[in-house]
């Protein structure tokens, strides 16, 4: 914390030195009564004139900032009072204008100034070595003024002080003031001072206000501020009396070299103070005593005469600066003397007390216990001397590092500067031959002649000939084009209405296809008695229908042909039955359902592909739930999956090779099945239907993979379609593996595909108990007739409906099954039999029950209304009804589980004892025959 002469001498000098020292005759006349005591020794000195120095010529730097506070509790902008040292340039701040103690001070001859506009308007940094102070002025012409300023005062500063390396360029080396007009009027001119935030008429204003009153204290000098508030209040006449001693020692001690500043900002508030400054009251005591310690209590009696004599008044402000110097010496080494008498006297008095305890002892062996400490004395002064020396010479060492750094650092800089004025010949170099091309070229222009004009001229009109010939073809070739872009927006409008009529055409035609193969189905059905002409013909019709293929129609434009053979998948349309009636209704089907797409194609898919199109990158919401559930266009399903298998399953390096290396070199127990599997693995899929198609030998791989990643399953069956759908999609078999690792691992729950299935067993009667309460007349339909469900909808939970919903249908509830877990298979079995239960409620035999549930799935033609009974028209049932429902499930099955095996040892433990009485009863019987 800084206090003494250095301190007390900024704030209160500083608005007075804000004035331009133009002192007339008539300003000593102003001065107090005080003042003439002071100098009634000398009629003359009364009419000295002050006039300011070189430096002092101008006016004095400062003014209100905002400091951002970096380092204390409070992270705030603070009021600060700025003022510009010139002696040692730096840049003193305190808390107001009339505080005597500076917070701190930013030493200005190694900074560098800087403004970012991002940083707001007024806001500039000051970057010294040590640390960066964030300022704000209340204006962009203010910070444009402080900052200008700061800068010429640093330069000269560094001028005057030759801080420039030797060597450095002309530029560089010159003063400021000597090319701040040239430099400025090309660069930046000199911003007009703003006085109502800089100079005097800012001291004489109140600090700023801020926000607290807490917000302007610094925390961080805390006596600085103790002292500054009992100036305020006391005033500043009682504190420099008692702190103005000449042998204030402590205080001289922490800033013996600050004494000229102080004597010479007195100097300077003596010339405020005559020039009537708002500050006068406040000032006079200080000037007073500042006097009376110069003149009176200096000891130079002959300064009257020295005076006297010299009549021009610069000379005798010279002469008392040089008198103020001398005492500033004198006080210094008297108070050096003081110090050393000091110790001195310390030290004799320490021997003194050491020899009366000699002499006064009794005994000679107090005495010499009185020796032995005093040589244990000598050897430690003598061990802490060889430590010092040490030290001494480390301390030497490194100093003769850091100077032959900075000699480095020195030879750089000079290096640096050379080269800078090297580059500077360099630009001046091709300036002038910029200047010298530019001159050759005027001078071969002149060189022009008379002719040469002419036919530039000539070529000048036929151009602007040709421009008027270009224009009125352009404005031709404009309206061409607008009447091309004219027709071509109506053939498009037309094309347009043509294929939206085409689609819809196509999807009359296969409704009207599928009616007329129904008539056909139940007139065969309906009529047993048709003669056998009729039954043949009827026969020849619905094999017609099977085999049609419109192919003449496809030369036409377009194709009217409403369903091919297999879908994006690799899915057959119409599936391959053995029996004819369930080719016939699988044709129906595969109608009905084209038919249901193409309607929905402009209304329902185009919107839904728009939003689809619009989704950047994925992340979890309730927008990308709705649109899965609406089911993923086949361009973007591939991503979407891998994107739902990379959030659930962290993809080990390497892990999927290691796995199919350990499957090469050793073989699992479950190849055997895995072999038998896989030509029965989605055998109406044209990727999978052939013993040679291209991706069984990648379903190989995935699931001998599976089966060693996870032992405690091995391989189940239904695994098999389970990962065919999943290479189907996303085309990658490293990719197809963690999805079933997905699936298997996360979505489903623990114990579904082990060797008891119990949980697919738990989930059968969770199924139940929602089937009674979502579909209570079905269900009692079932119960009448003796129907156990399960049989048909274990495999659907086992194989998430592969290979009984069509595929349209199938990836749908996929998409969703993947991204929302298991209740989505509750929620689709439930609509399944919620879109086909007044079919099942007409059949009132359990034989044809089960007939019909064997293939109704396949029935299901309309994908958007199965979707909209599954997530709307059900009740909704959250996930912890359904985890309860398998708990209470779980524990009774377990239960029912372990009285059977109870049952079971009883049963073997009851046949192991009567079997030796029945060996014995043979054996008896046999001796009897014998």
């Amino acid at each position: 914390m800084k206090k003494g002469p250095e301190s007390r001498a900024c704030p209160l000098a500083a608005p007075g030195n804000l004035v331009e020292s133009n002192l007339d005759n008539n300003s000593s006349n102003g001065a107090s009564a005080k003042e003439k005591d002071v100098l009634s020794s000398s009629q003359e000195l009364e009419n000295v004139q002050l006039k300011p120095s070189k430096e002092t010529s101008r006016k004095k730097l400062c003014g209100y900032l905002n400091k951002l506070g970096i380092k204390g509790p409070i992270k705030t902008w603070k009021s600060r009072w700025f003022f510009y040292d010139e002696t040692k340039c730096h840049l003193l701040y305190y808390r107001t204008a009339q505080d005597i103690n500076p917070l701190g001070s930013i030493d200005l001859s190694s900074a560098s100034f800087d403004c970012k506009m991002e940083n707001g308007e007024g806001v500039f940094e000051i970057r010294t070595p040590s640390r960066v102070f964030t300022l704000k002025a209340i204006s962009k012409q203010a910070m444009m003024y402080w900052l200008q300023q700061l800068q010429m005062r640093r330069w000269e500063f560094c001028s005057t002080q030759n801080r420039f390396p030797v060597g450095s360029s002309q530029l560089v080396n010159e003063p400021l003031a000597g090319r701040t007009n040239a430099d400025n009027d090309d660069f930046l001119p000199l911003v007009k001072t703003p006085t109502e935030a800089v100079g005097l008429k800012a001291a004489s204003l109140p600090a700023p206000q801020t926000s607290t009153a807490l917000q302007n204290i610094s925390l961080k000098h805390p006596w600085t501020e103790i002292q500054n508030t009992v100036y305020n209040i006391c005033g500043s006449k009682q504190l420099w009396g008692n702190n103005g001693h000449v042998f204030n020692f402590s205080e001289f001690q922490e800033h013996p070299e600050n004494l000229v500043e102080e004597q010479e900002a007195e100097m300077e508030a003596g010339c405020a103070v005559k020039e009537g400054t708002p500050e006068d009251g406040r000032m006079e005591p200080r000037l007073n005593w500042v006097r009376k310690a110069r003149w009176m209590n200096s000891g130079f009696p002959g300064l009257h005469e020295e005076l006297s004599r010299e009549r021009n008044p610069t000379d005798k402000v010279s002469v008392l600066q040089q008198q103020i110097l001398t005492l500033t010496e004198e006080v210094k080494s008297q108070k050096e003397l003081v110090k050393l008498l000091h110790k001195a006297l310390e030290a004799a008095q320490q021997e003194k007390r050491v020899s009366n305890m000699y002499l006064t002892a009794a005994e000679d062996k107090d005495r010499l216990e009185l020796v032995r400490h005093k040589v244990r004395q000598i050897a430690d002064l003598t061990s802490r001397l060889e430590a010092l020396e040490q030290e001494k010479k480390e301390l030497e060492q490194i100093l003769a590092l850091r100077d032959s750094h900075i000699q480095e650092l020195k030879e750089h800089v000079q290096l640096l500067m050379e080269k800078n004025h090297a580059k500077q010949e360099v630009i001046m170099a091709l300036t002038e031959q910029m200047a010298r091309e530019l001159s050759d070229s005027l001078q071969e222009a002149n060189t022009i002649t008379a002719e040469t004009l002419y036919k530039q001229q000539e070529e000048i009109e036929h151009l602007k000939d040709d421009i008027d010939a270009y224009k009125t073809q352009n404005q031709f070739l404009n309206s061409e084009i607008h009447q091309v872009t004219r027709l071509w927006t109506s053939v498009a409008e037309n094309e347009k209405a043509l294929l939206m009529k085409c689609a819809c055409l196509q999807a009359r035609n296969c409704q009207m296809e599928s009616k007329y193969l129904t008539v056909l189905r139940k007139l065969q059905e309906a009529v047993p008695g048709l003669p056998s002409s009729h039954a043949e013909l009827v026969r020849n019709l619905i094999q017609e229908a099977l085999q049609w293929d419109v192919k003449e129609e496809a030369e036409e434009g377009f194709n009217l042909n409403p369903v091919s053979e297999y879908d994006e998948y690799g899915f057959m349309t119409v599936p391959d039955y053995e029996v004819e009636d369930w080719k016939l209704l699988a044709k129906i089907q595969a109608l009905e359902i084209k038919s249901n797409n193409l309607r929905s194609q402009e209304v329902v898919e185009k919107p839904l592909r728009d939003k689809w199109n619009s989704v950047g990158e994925l992340s979890p919401s309730a927008e990308l739930k709705s649109l899965i559930r609406s089911g993923i266009p086949v361009e973007h399903r591939q991503r979407v999956w891998r994107w739902i298998v990379s959030r659930h399953c962290s993809h080990l390096p390497d892990h999927y090779q290691r796995l199919l290396r350990q499957s090469k070199s050793t073989e699992h127990p479950a190849c055997r099945q895995i072999e038998l599997d896989l030509p029965r693995t989605l055998t109406n899929n044209k990727y999978f239907s052939s013993p040679t198609s291209q991706l069984i030998p990648k379903l190989r791989r995935v699931l001998l993979a599976f089966s060693w990643h996870n032992p405690a399953i091995g391989y189940c069956q239904g695994l098999n379609r389970l990962a065919a759908v999943a290479l189907l999609v996303l085309e990658d078999e490293e990719f197809a593996f963690w999805c079933l690792v997905h699936i298997v691992e996360n979505i489903m729950p623990a114990d579904y595909y082990s060797d008891t299935l119990i949980t697919s067993q738990v989930d059968q009667r969770v199924f139940k108990d929602f089937l009674s309460e979502k579909l209570p007349r079905l269900m009692a339909h079932f119960e009448q007739y003796r129907i156990d469900v399960s049989l048909i909808t274990f495999n659907w939970f086992l194989v998430v409906f592969v290979d009984s919903l069509v595929s349209d249908i199938l990836l749908r509830v996929w998409d969703a099954f993947l991204y929302e877990g298991t209740k989505v298979i509750f929620r689709y079995a439930l609509a399944i039999f919620k879109y086909n239960e007044e079919e099942i409620l007409r059949i009132h035999d359990s034989v044809e029950i089960y007939q019909y549930l064997r293939f109704f799935t396949r029935m299901i033609m309309d994908g958007r209304k199965l979707m909209n009974i599954a997530f709307n028209d059900l009740n909704p049932f959250p996930m912890k009804l359904l985890r309860n429902r398998r708990s209470v499930h779980r524990e009774e099955l377990e239960t029912e589980l372990c009285e059977l095996e109870q049952i079971k040892a009883a049963y073997v433990k009851e046949r192991a004892e009567q079997r030796p009485q029945d060996l014995q009863e043979v054996a008896s019987e046999e001796e009897e025959e014998i």
